[in-house]
């Protein structure tokens, strides 16, 4: 039984350790900003697109580790994961088209700044 808690503790400090490296992977390049990563690739900055890929993996990372993912059988996985691999860049690509939308309106458009 102790053997179990064990392998338990060890696994938590592991996905702790895991999810920290990329935490502040991300951090570090939100400060940091390097020059060499603001070129633009695909209509946004190549920054940008490791933030949302950092996220992305963090997030199934997390559903794997802590939704006890690793132990089913791999049809139910994927009907978990896949949504959450194809939906959250959707949604990151979505609000960032519609927000840029805006900005331009405001920018360039009849609309003034009333805020």
């Amino acid at each position: 039984m102790a053997h179990a808690h064990e392998s338990n503790t060890k696994r938590i400090w592991v996905v702790f350790g895991i999810l920290s490296v990329i935490t502040i992977v991300e951090v570090i390049l939100g400060i940091i900003r390097p020059a060499a990563l603001e070129a633009s690739v695909l209509g946004m900055k190549l920054l940008n697109w490791i933030f949302i890929i950092l996220t992305v993996i963090k997030a199934y990372y997390i559903a794997w580790a802590f939704m006890h993912l690793e132990g089913e059988k791999g049809s139910f996985r994927w009907s978990i994961v896949l949504p959450l691999l194809i939906l959250i860049p959707y949604l990151a690509f979505i609000l960032l088209v519609e927000g840029n939308y805006v900005h331009d309106v405001y920018k360039d458009g009849f609309v003034s700044w009333d805020f």
